[in-house]
């Protein structure tokens, strides 16, 4: 259920910006990575990752719990899915906010602008419906690292 009173959109201070790094660095170091197949003998289940075991949506849907819990509107926190580097559907998680929308991913501790992230977005949770949004592949740019 979408509560349409909360703001889809958060202000973003220094102290939000720190706990949303903080919550994703930790997620992504307590969740050991595992596809369903492997984890549960299917091909696709969403849950939190309880036992410390999950794919990319589980990862997400716990740093969405835990921003939650720390204050953020849910509204604002939205499950995406773009195709990753290889090709790959992956879950991501849309953090939006009045400086634009950030990335949390659990294939990189670094939270970062989507347009930093390289990969092509499908789609994403919609704001005022538990519908979701087509994106139309809108691609980042594939950013390197300069040596």
């Amino acid at each position: 259920m979408v509560d349409l009173a909360e703001p889809d959109l958060i202000p973003l201070d220094q102290r939000t910006w720190n706990r949303i790094q903080q919550i994703n660095d930790e997620v992504n170091k307590a969740i050991l990575p595992i596809t369903d197949q492997d984890h549960w003998g299917v091909a696709d289940r969403w849950d939190y990752p309880d036992d410390g075991l999950g794919d990319c949506e589980d990862i997400q849907l716990l740093k969405r719990k835990l921003l939650v819990d720390a204050g953020l509107p849910r509204r604002a926190l939205r499950m995406t899915v773009v195709m990753d580097e290889e090709g790959a559907g992956h879950a991501v998680l849309m953090v939006r906010t009045d400086y634009g929308d950030f990335i949390l991913d659990n294939k990189n501790d670094a939270v970062l602008s989507w347009q930093e992230t390289g990969y092509s977005y499908v789609k994403r949770e919609g704001t005022d419906s538990m519908d979701w949004v087509w994106l139309g592949h809108r691609t980042a740019p594939v950013v390197t690292a300069n040596k």
